[in-house]
């Protein structure tokens, strides 16, 4: 590990969360001297945002933490257009109306991880819509476009993945890269900002806007990436069966939140646990310790901090007590997830798939062969079999589900 000085890069480091730094001394010594402002952006392409953004979260949390100021910085402006970065096509373009209900709804996450305010290291949250929509297109090329070699853009590896496919680059993503540089420099101007943090993808974009900064303005800034979470087995992190799991409560029950935590690989855990808990470091390396069964607390442990953060210490609770209910007791509970009857009755294939445990009718039928699915405890195998309100569905050991009217 690498020595620093400052509070901000050791607490970074030690948590796992560095990759790359373009001027690691630099930045050190700047947060030995002063409070650093620094931002990360989210393109608001959904109403709430998934685990896949939660390092970035917890990176401005860090921040906070080692007092310095997270700069959360909304994309309205670069969301009309979409990031092109390790896309295998071009996003579908959003209206200005659908950008703004996402933004609305993704804001109140950033409230449950960060404390916003006045103060010196409170967090601040800006939308990049407040220059880039006023942007003139002639001024900006001439300004700015004067800054961007074409043959170095076409270099780097987020545009060279579509490319070496022949997948259309359209000129309208193309753009994205300089737009993104360009938020740098508005939020060194407007904010002081002096750093940027982004995943390891983003590197190219980093460092394009602390190149800009320096030609136009001759501001020094700095540019930090988080490596890839990916999962003990190579898997992306955030992605099941199901789907994405979503940080928002009305896109994701906090008892489904829970549980995705609670599935957490056992090599997982101690990783998870410094990345994505405030959990102790050395808390953390006794429970990553743990053999056999006893890493089953742990993970427990993860899933109650991981779900407390995000939903608060009630939901996280209750959560917690569903599961023990359901896997300890064969209680049901009115906390797991629930699918409708509905007027033409429900067989216990389309149920296995209504709740999202199943992907396809087909993968449903597979499982009642294996005598993986059960209803009320006991095992099930006739796919026509009816469902009735207050049954309990229970799909391999750790998916349940109930019936209602």
């Amino acid at each position: 590990m690498t020595h620093y000085q400052s509070h901000l890069l050791r607490l970074l480091d030690t948590r796992g969360y560095i990759h790359q730094l373009t001027d690691a001394q630099g930045l050190d010594a700047l947060a030995l001297k002063q409070v650093v402002p620094g931002y990360i952006g989210f393109d608001p392409t959904a109403p709430s945002l998934h685990v896949g953004s939660l390092v970035q979260i917890m990176m401005l949390r860090r921040m906070q933490q080692a007092g310095h100021k997270p700069i959360v910085l909304m994309g309205g402006g670069t969301g009309k257009i979409g990031d092109p970065s390790f896309k295998d096509e071009a996003r579908r373009l959003m209206t200005a109306e659908t950008i703004a209900s996402n933004v609305a709804s993704i804001k109140g996450v950033f409230e449950k991880f960060l404390t916003f305010g006045d103060g010196p290291s409170d967090a601040v949250m800006l939308d990049n819509a407040d220059w880039l929509d006023a942007l003139e297109y002639i001024p900006f090329l001439r300004d700015i476009g004067q800054h961007f070699s074409v043959n170095r853009m076409l270099s780097f590896d987020s545009v060279k993945t579509r490319l070496d496919r022949e997948q259309s680059l359209s000129f309208l993503e193309f753009n994205y890269m300089i737009l993104q540089a360009y938020d740098f420099l508005e939020l060194s101007r407007r904010a002081g900002c002096r750093l940027q943090m982004g995943g390891s993808d983003q590197w190219g974009n980093i460092v394009n806007g602390i190149e800009l900064s320096r030609r136009v303005d001759g501001t020094q800034v700095y540019g930090l990436t988080t490596p890839l979470i990916t999962t003990a087995d190579g898997g992306k992190m955030g992605k099941t069966m199901n789907g994405a799991v979503w940080l928002n409560a009305d896109a994701l029950t906090p008892y489904e939140y829970w549980q995705f935590w609670r599935n957490t690989q056992d090599a997982d855990v101690g990783r998870f646990m410094r990345l994505f808990t405030d959990l102790p470091l050395d808390e953390i390396a006794r429970l990553e310790a743990l053999a056999g069964s006893d890493i089953n607390e742990a993970k427990k442990l993860l899933a109650d901090a991981a779900t407390a953060m995000a939903h608060g210490q009630d939901a996280a609770a209750a959560a917690a007590e569903t599961a023990r209910r359901t896997f300890e007791e064969g209680a049901s509970d009115a906390n797991l997830p629930t699918v409708s009857i509905g007027s033409q009755g429900l067989t216990v294939v389309q149920a296995n798939v209504a709740l999202g445990f199943a992907t396809s009718n087909k993968e449903a039928r597979r499982k009642l062969g294996e005598g993986a699915i059960r209803v009320n405890g006991a095992v099930v195998t006739d796919p026509a079999a009816l469902l009735a309100p207050g049954d309990k569905v229970s799909f391999g050991a750790k998916k349940h589900g109930m019936i209602v009217a």
